[in-house]
């Protein structure tokens, strides 16, 4: 066996011994779209967002401020009903959410603490089963009554009563980014004044169309490593997966720029250039930095990222209910370190151009 498959084998055994028990639950989510089928049901979500000056109600509120620039994250999916009778949208302070996020922001956010102060609320989510089940304009419907309502007026309160005027980034996975699409879309359209203090957006883990941006031409995709006020995105699968097999792009072909080389063309960047994944090292479920890990390329007629340099067999054990070969689960923490190096350099290339 090549001495890259052994690696990348042994260290997936590590990770189905030590991550799956503290994901199981946030994975499972995905899982239910492949074995159940909901009815189409009315939208049903409470009037009253929630109180965004009450700390309960965030999941990250920095009170010891030492970076100029603030990231203000959405986390994906972290809730799913336990019972079919459950609401379609959950309750801010519900468990499982609580606890799905946490996880989620430790693997995730994370990337972005040398960058900025970390700001992250909690939302109400809609179930995935429910969502998933939803022709797409649908599923845009559902995403943006209760979960965007919800985050837009706790971004706008952050911008009112935390930011002060300071630079930002923004940063989702998944549900989370689906919901930062229509902030984009619409917050940042009115509000050109905050939109001109962003960074960059880091929209990962749910396609970004042409089409959409077509349609709000005030917002741009990222062209390579250096460019500011840009959307970046991705979502990562093996070659393996046919068009339409990975449930989460659906039949959307997304623009995509590579994580590893910042490229828009299909130049592979191999598992070497790669600065680091952020995995468990251990069977504590510690996580570290695993070099050599994950490789990129882009593929434009698929509209993804083709990861080669894993073993899809055993990362399928770990998170099979995706699909075999769907690494939307690792969006971000396979190319954890290179994500952290990108947002600091664009930070660098945004405060610079402020002082010409």
């Amino acid at each position: 066996m090549h001495p890259k498959a052994v690696r990348a084998g042994a260290v997936c055994k590590q990770l189905i011994m030590s991550f799956r028990l503290r994901v199981s639950s946030f994975w499972l989510i995905f899982g239910l779209i492949f074995f159940m089928s909901c009815e189409k049901s009315d939208i049903t979500e409470q009037d009253t967002v929630p109180d965004y000056g009450r700390p309960e109600h965030w999941l990250s509120l920095p009170t010891n401020l030492t970076k100029e620039v603030d990231v203000f994250y959405l986390y994906p999916t972290a809730w799913y009903k336990r019972d079919p009778a459950e609401p379609n949208f959950c309750a801010i302070d519900n468990p499982v959410m609580l606890a799905g996020s946490r996880s989620a922001f430790n693997r995730q956010a994370t990337a972005f603490e040398t960058a900025g102060n970390i700001y992250a609320p909690y939302y109400r989510q809609a179930d995935a089963a429910y969502t998933l089940s939803m022709p797409e304009n649908e599923r845009w419907e559902v995403i943006a009554s209760t979960p965007a309502k919800d985050a837009t007026a706790a971004f706008d309160y952050y911008i009112k009563h935390y930011n002060n005027g300071r630079p930002f980034i923004l940063v989702g996975h998944s549900q989370g980014s689906n919901v930062l699409l229509l902030l984009l879309k619409d917050y940042m359209l009115d509000h050109p004044d905050v939109y001109a203090r962003m960074v960059c957006a880091y929209v990962i883990g749910y396609p970004v169309t042409a089409e959409f941006l077509q349609a709000n031409r005030h917002l741009k995709f990222a062209e390579g490593p250096d460019d500011t006020g840009v959307i970046v995105s991705f979502n990562t699968q093996s070659p393996s997966v046919a068009p339409g097999g990975n449930f989460v792009v659906a039949d959307n072909i997304g623009l995509v720029i590579n994580p590893i080389n910042w490229k828009r063309d299909e130049t592979p960047a191999s598992e070497t250039e790669n600065l680091g994944s952020y995995m468990p090292v251990d069977n504590l479920g510690n996580f570290g930095r695993i070099p050599n890990f994950a490789d990129a390329r882009i593929n434009l007629a698929k509209g993804v990222i083709e990861c080669t340099s894993v073993d899809e067999n055993t990362m399928f054990e770990l998170s099979g209910s995706l699909g075999l070969g769907v690494y939307h689960s690792f969006d971000i923490p396979f190319y954890y370190y290179n994500l952290r190096e990108n947002a600091e350099n664009r930070i660098h290339k945004f405060m610079n151009a402020e002082h010409e």
